[in-house]
């Protein structure tokens, strides 16, 4: 994906709606603290910036883990529907 950003507030814009913390990403994927530090250990969510205490993920791959979760819920967890 490509992003074309020409000011400040643009990137500031592009921030606020396409940048999650651990928690927001971990809200948007349905899952808790733990299943998500095991995400990124693993390497199935990469982080696009690391810091003590959180980490900062993009929208569009957290969106995209998300279809492979709810693909995997469906197929080992058919009762949960």
């Amino acid at each position: 994906m490509e992003y074309h950003l020409k000011s400040r507030q643009e990137v500031e814009d592009f921030i606020r709606r396409e940048v999650l913390t651990t928690k927001e990403a971990a809200e948007l994927l349905e899952v808790n603290r733990s299943r998500m530090s095991q995400l990124v250990n693993g390497g199935k969510l990469n982080p696009v910036k690391k810091m003590s205490g959180t980490s900062l993920f993009l929208r569009s791959d957290v969106e995209e883990k998300k279809k492979d979760l709810e693909a995997g819920r469906k197929k080992y967890r058919p009762y949960d529907e």
